[in-house]
């Protein structure tokens, strides 16, 4: 599969200054910018930006940021499942994975996060896959929002809601350890029905997996 992407920029106004997001970027152009350093959400923030660097050079690889005029305060990145998560399992071409978003703790609850989804979806060609996230509440950051888990959970459908991703009920385990962990899937319009059911099959594995080991008995 030929990965086409195609660069997208709009300015994103908060109440004091004017934000550029843009992308999807290639390393040599996010080289060009400082990597805030409360950018920490995953790693260190320079172990961070080295992530970033690796994903943008991926054929398949998207990262879209949120700067200043010189600093990335926020950013989402697009790739491949790893290999040792299931979303992986049938190595579908079609499938990409929301592997991260940040906003900075200066620039949240600005609508950052939802406009660097919104860029995000813009390139057409984003309608030739599956997009999933996968969402674990020992992830969201509850003491820096003073949220409870199901207020978090809210806000989060809520944002990624603005990029087109619906939560979607799946068998993972890791997912249904806790009711507030959810599948945020978005499927394109051009992904052929054979990717959308092989992705059902992907979602309910484990459901599979039984039923096979019961005709094997």
């Amino acid at each position: 599969m030929e990965h086409i992407k195609n660069m997208y920029m709009k300015e994103h106004h908060t109440q004091t200054e004017a934000i550029v997001i843009e992308g999807p970027l290639p390393a040599s152009a996010l080289q060009n910018y400082r990597f805030h350093s409360e950018l920490t959400a995953f790693r260190p923030a320079p172990k961070q930006f080295q992530a970033l660097l690796s994903i943008a050079d991926l054929q398949e690889g998207r990262v879209i940021i949120a700067r200043t005029q010189d600093t990335i305060i926020g950013y989402v990145t697009y790739l491949y499942p790893d290999p040792l998560e299931r979303w992986s399992t049938f190595q579908m071409e079609d499938l990409l994975e929301l592997g991260a978003i940040e906003v900075t703790p200066e620039y949240r609850g600005g609508g950052i996060a939802s406009s660097l989804l919104k860029i995000s979806m813009m390139d057409e060609f984003m309608e030739n896959y599956i997009i999933i996230s996968t969402e674990y509440y020992w992830h969201w950051d509850l003491n820096g929002t003073n949220l409870s888990i199901w207020e978090y959970r809210k806000v989060m459908e809520k944002m990624m809601a603005t990029g087109g991703l619906q939560p979607a009920p799946t068998d993972d385990p890791e997912i249904i350890s806790h009711p507030a962990n959810c599948l945020m899937v978005r499927i394109g319009k051009n992904v052929p029905e054979s990717s959308i059911n092989q992705f059902d099959t992907l979602r309910f594995l484990r459901r599979q997996e039984l039923r096979t080991m019961r005709e094997g008995l």
